[in-house]
This record gives C-alpha cells, structure tokens and sequence, in this order.
C-alpha cells in the first residue's frame, strides 16, 4: 500500500501510517500535478489545497481514504467520492480552540489597530501612539454565525472579556444557547447581523451562505462594526466589504480566507481589499498550531487504519 501526504501536516501521521505503507510527500502540487502522480496510492492526506474535484478522484485508481486534516470539506467532490467508494474522513472539532483564538486576535488587532501601529514603528520608523485611540471589547456585542464547537469556543473567550453574546445556528436547540450564556436565534440570522458590533462567522459556504454578507446587509450593519470571516471564502461579498471600509460603515474587516484563495498562481490572486488599512488577513492558518496539529493527526490516523483494517 502507498500513502501521499500533500501539506503541511503533523509529523506523526507519515510515522504511523509508515508502519503499514510506503509514504510519500509532495507539498501542495497543483490539481494537474496531482492528478498526474496520485495514481498508484491508496491513501492520501491533505489539508484544503488543492481542489479535489471528479478529475483527480478518478484519476486516483486505487484511492480508498482521503483524509482531510481540516473541518471543511467543500474542496472534494463528495458526490464523486463516494461513486467511485472513497471514504472521505475531516476532522472536525478538533482545531476549534486554535480558530477561536485567532478570532479573539483578530477582533483585537483591527480594535487597536496593533498592525498598523508596528508596520509604522518598524518600517517607517514613526513613535506617535496618539494616531491609534482604540476601542475595547468589554460592554461591546459579539455576534457569531455559526455556534458550533468554534463558535461556542469564541463565545466563552469573548464573555471573558466582557462582551455580550449573540449568536445564529438553525440546528441547535434552545439549551444550547442557554448553557453558553448566548442570546440565540436558529431562524433570523439577520437579527445578529444588524446588532453586533462583531460578527465573528463560523458557517460552511453553502447556496443559503454564499454572499451572505453583502451590501444590503452591511448598510443594516451598526455604524462601524467589524467582521471576521473565519469559516470560507464567498460568505463575504469582498468588493462589497471592500465598499463598507473605504465609507466607513465598517470598522474592520479579518479574515482567514479568501474568496480566491486557491488561485494557482499570483497574478491570478487578488482583491480590492489588498488596499484597505482596516483589513487584517491569515493564508488560512486557523488551524495551525502545534497543539491542533498533533490533535487532529492522532483522530485521522485513527480513522485510516479504522476505514483499511490496519492493525
């Protein structure tokens, strides 16, 4: 049996797996690439790049577990996946400490503007701390779309700091939101849309996501509030977002993903928001700790030799 790793994953998974297969590494070829090399192997290991779609899943002949070592599964063609008998494993859950606390650092960062204030001290050697009168987080409304295990997580960080919290999801029951000290709403997302002062999103990109924050929505917005797009690229309208900073309606904007985020080449990645002060943004690093690491590596390990009956 043979084993492809394509990212940057924690150690411990070639380790392991190399104990009942040969492991191979290539960091993150292009869908092409893959599709040219993924043949002979029976396992493969990814993170969210590249795109997985019917292409690759056919060409991959003797493929039987794809082992996602994320929560998003929006990057593989289900469907094909399971035509053609693949068992597709993600890991969800297990990174949510890690992504919540990026959320925090976010909604601190575009609070004190702490970036532009080092970019000024480091790089043009400026030291005037009256350009950045901050706000704080304490008495401010935090809205979350999407209160699962990520969401629940920002919402326990953000009541330490004193903020109230709102939160949106359509499958949990009412208790849910009561244990987590949370003003909940399974039915008007709208309702934390036009409340909060930060909307933290923690949602897949879906038909009834998609563009869901949008100019319509961000003129609604409280003067000045700040977005974080932490869960996928699509669910924010970018020019619009873009719009909103340049007016002023928005505070901030963060963000850990991108519309065009699996753009193969550089001059086919970019936005608007390249230009914006107020837009803070990670390459998609919500995950990417050590901690998160080895916790989801242990859970897809687990799985793979659960799915190939490795002993």
């Amino acid at each position: 049996m043979k084993c492809l790793i394509i990212d940057n994953v924690d150690e411990h998974i070639a380790l392991e797996l190399g104990k009942f297969m040969e492991v191979d590494t290539v960091i993150l070829p292009t869908r092409e690439e893959l599709k040219e090399i993924i043949a002979p192997y029976d396992v493969l290991i990814m993170r969210v790049d590249p795109q997985i779609d019917r292409a690759v899943l056919e060409a991959a002949k003797n493929l039987k577990f794809l082992g996602v070592c994320s929560v998003g599964l929006n990057h593989v063609d289900m469907q094909a996946a399971k035509e053609l008998g693949i068992t597709v494993q993600n890991a969800p859950g297990l990174n949510s400490n890690a992504v919540a606390e990026l959320t925090i650092c976010k909604m601190l960062e575009l609070s004190r503007d702490t970036i532009t204030a080092n970019n000024d001290v480091k790089i043009k050697h400026e030291w005037n701390k009256y350009k950045f009168m901050g706000r704080e987080l304490r008495g401010k409304t935090i809205g979350i779309l999407g209160f699962g295990r990520i969401g629940q997580r920002v919402g326990f960080l953000a009541r330490a700091f004193g903020m109230k919290v709102l939160a949106y999801d359509p499958y949990l029951p009412d208790a849910v939101f009561e244990a987590n000290e949370a003003e909940g709403t399974r039915d008007n997302v709208y309702k934390v849309l036009h409340n909060a002062d930060y909307i933290t999103i923690h949602v897949p990109l879906t038909p009834e996501t998609n563009n869901l924050v949008c100019k319509e929505q961000i003129e609604k917005m409280k003067d000045g509030a700040v977005v974080i797009n932490m869960s996928r690229g699509g669910i924010c309208n970018e020019r619009d977002v873009y719009e909103g900073l340049m007016s002023g309606k928005l505070g901030g904007y963060g963000a850990d993903v991108m519309e065009n985020e699996l753009a193969e080449n550089h001059e086919e990645f970019v936005s608007p928001l390249f230009d914006c002060e107020k837009f803070v943004v990670s390459p998609h690093a919500g995950a990417q700790t050590l901690d998160a690491a080895y916790d989801i590596g242990q859970f897809i390990i687990a799985k793979c030799k659960e799915a190939l009956k490795l002993a």
